[in-house]
């Protein structure tokens, strides 16, 4: 048995690179949440900065979540 532990390597390398992109830009939608709902306690900020900031990340999250399941169902294909 030969295992190629170069592919094995890109594999992991990329796999723990889109966990970590995928966790910062979900981060970045609560931080979103946050400024909304700071910005109906202090009158006068941007809530919509903050809306539009958590929709576009959250977008993004579930667009990663429905290519992965799209990866791995075959009858996607």
């Amino acid at each position: 048995m030969h295992l190629d532990w170069t592919a094995l390597g890109q594999v992991t390398a990329v796999s723990l690179g889109v966990t970590v992109a995928v966790v910062v830009v979900f981060a970045l939608g609560v931080l979103g949440l946050a400024r909304l709902e700071g910005a109906r306690e202090h009158p006068g900020g941007s809530s919509a900065l903050g809306l539009g900031q958590a929709a576009l990340c959250f977008l993004a999250c579930a667009a990663v979540v429905a290519y992965g399941i799209y990866l791995i169902v075959p009858q996607f294909h």
